[in-house]
């Protein structure tokens, strides 16, 4: 992989698109992402955005954004203003297009420095999005964000198969994940497991289960429409579809995903999001 240090003019970037109802700015502490080889990478929307690409391949590059938490600093009067004039309230998406705790965040700490950052000028909204059990590392920092500002940590577990053959292993097991959520639920910290996209599950009744523990709520979102395109055509192009329709033929339509749903609120009444709607907290 390729690592490099540079520079960004905003952090906040105004949403639209997928966003637009969740919050009014994303921030991306990072451009690509280390994870972009592992399982969440094979079903990443953000590998087909030649904006952030380039031409390359994902999963072979990362820039780290050194600036990332002056940047921040700099901007948040105006976007805040303009948030507030616009959309009602400043609210901040971290992150949908990288991973915001990738393993060389132990070196660069620009993920840690920006929540500092946010500390010190916060949104009114955070909602902190991570494939990582690596997320509790920032617990004291998120407790001190969510005295500030109200707080969600999404953590995404798209399935409770530890392995989907003829896929790469996920970049973070899914045990180590369901532990991170259940050490944030359990200090206090609102959480989030985002099931997306989803994948087939062995033993449904077990997961959401063992969501219903460790979470506050649940997200479910199949790649169908939930990868930015009507029918899920842009997620057609790698192999995870073929993967998923050989663990499970029913997996890869949207009849599955109603399935899940429907097991969901009965472990988790009133707390179950699906597709955007999730994201932004607008539960079933």
């Amino acid at each position: 992989m390729q690592v490099t240090v540079t520079e960004i003019g905003n952090i906040l970037t105004r949403s639209s698109g997928f966003l637009r109802t969740v919050s009014s700015h994303s921030a991306q502490p990072y451009r690509g992402c280390p994870f972009g080889n592992a399982l969440c990478g094979a079903g990443c929307y953000v590998r087909h955005n030649g904006h952030v690409t380039r031409g390359r391949a994902w999963g072979s590059f990362l820039e780290v954004r050194g600036n990332a938490a002056a940047s921040y600093r700099a901007a948040v009067d105006r976007e805040r203003r303009w948030a507030r004039r616009v959309r009602g309230a400043f609210s901040i998406f971290l992150s949908s297009s990288t991973e915001p705790f990738p393993p060389q965040e132990a070196r660069y700490g620009i993920t840690g420095r920006l929540l500092e950052a946010m500390a010190e000028e916060p949104p009114d909204l955070l909602i902190v999005q991570t494939h990582s059990h690596q997320v509790t590392r920032y617990r004291d920092l998120l407790h001190d964000l969510q005295r500030r500002c109200r707080l969600r940590v999404h953590l995404s577990i798209e399935t409770d198969r530890e392995r989907l053959p003829g896929l790469p292993p996920h970049a973070s097991g899914v045990a180590a994940r369901f532990g991170a959520a259940a050490d944030l639920k359990a200090s206090g910290i609102e959480t989030v497991i985002t099931v997306a996209p989803l994948l087939p599950i062995a033993d449904p009744e077990g997961f959401f289960s063992r969501i219903a523990a460790s979470a506050d709520a649940v997200v479910i979102d199949h790649y169908i429409g939930g990868d930015g395109s009507a029918n899920g055509s842009r997620t057609e192009r790698p192999s995870l579809p073929a993967a998923m329709a050989a663990v499970d033929p029913d997996s890869v339509g949207l009849a599955y995903r109603d399935r899940m749903v429907r097991i969901a609120e009965r472990h988790l009444p009133g707390r179950v999001g699906i597709n955007i709607d999730g994201f932004a907290a607008r539960y079933s």
